[in-house]
């Protein structure tokens, strides 16, 4: 090779090089995790165009889809005390399902109060079927040991209907929580586990993200239309609670976790079980890694 061709032929090399470092940054870039808050007076409409921002319902619901919705309605407590998720935010993403298409969606919660009451007080039950919703109660029969292979859960009875959905959306709220410190997105799975719970509590930074490996939601929305800051997960004093009128939209869980915190004036780093996923790989706990969009009706 003469030494013009072999110049030809470096600078071909090089630019392919150069090009190809500049394509997969550009990949990175893309594959980030990203993020869309929204903020405004109505929780269905800031609801409704996180989700347009975020790329739109039919991005993630497709025609004839079975949807399950699970949002918290563990508490018999009123919309107002910030207990349970708003009521508005799960009705409006169920209208958005349906208006893509898809054949059912289920909205359920495995209670910690008396289920008819909770599913009532906290408004969630009227809201869901009006929208067009199936609103169902937990039926132990649908519980199947499930093989985790996690750090601290190996088995656990789960509900079938989130691996028999095509998609399912998680729709949390952010609170305070005695044991957690916070609960959101991650913490929300464990209304989806039968057998009894509390046995989880000595490890519940691990279970919770052995939980979330197991179960993969479409989407996840965290609702902090009102958030609860102090006497979680309960409540029931107003004083405790604090209206933001915002909802987080994105489908990473530890990232969503992550941000979650900061309304509470910590980091995601200072919640166990965001901290360990994070470094297990399940999501990106360091907000400046994320691609973050915020939008005010």
């Amino acid at each position: 090779m003469d030494r013009r061709h072999f110049l030809k032929v470096s600078s071909i090399a090089g630019a392919g090089i150069i090009l190809s470092k500049e394509i997969a940054a550009m990949e990175k870039l893309s594959a980030r995790s990203s993020l869309v808050i929204a903020t405004g007076s109505s929780p269905a409409d800031i609801t409704r165009a996180a989700i347009e921002e975020f790329g739109g319902i039919s991005k993630f619901i497709s025609r004839g889809d079975y949807v399950v919705i699970k949002p918290n309605m563990a508490w018999d407590r009123e919309p107002k005390y910030a207990s349970n998720t708003n009521p508005e935010v799960v009705a409006a993403v169920v209208g958005l399902c349906l208006k893509a298409g898809a054949k059912k969606v289920d909205v359920f919660d495995r209670t910690v109060n008396s289920a008819k009451r909770c599913y009532v007080q906290s408004g969630i039950a009227g809201a869901a079927e009006a929208a067009g919703a199936t609103v169902s109660y937990i039926d132990d029969r649908k519980f199947q040991d499930i093989d985790l292979k996690g750090k601290a859960l190996q088995k656990w009875p789960l509900y079938s209907d989130i691996f028999k959905a095509d998609k399912v959306i998680n729709i949390p709220i952010a609170k305070d929580h005695g044991i957690a410190r916070l609960t959101m997105s991650m913490k929300n799975w464990m209304g989806v586990m039968g057998g009894r719970r509390d046995r989880i509590h000595q490890k519940l930074d691990q279970s919770l993200v052995d939980l979330a490996f197991a179960i993969k939601p479409t989407l996840t929305i965290l609702d902090a239309v009102r958030i609860l800051t102090d006497n979680g997960p309960q409540g029931g004093d107003l004083k405790d609670v604090k209206r933001l009128d915002t909802v987080i939209v994105g489908t990473d869980q530890v990232a969503i976790d992550s941000y979650g915190a900061t309304l509470f004036d910590i980091k995601g780093s200072d919640l166990g079980y965001v901290r360990l996923a994070a470094e297990a790989g399940l999501g990106e706990m360091d907000l400046s890694r994320l691609d973050i969009r915020k939008i005010s009706l």
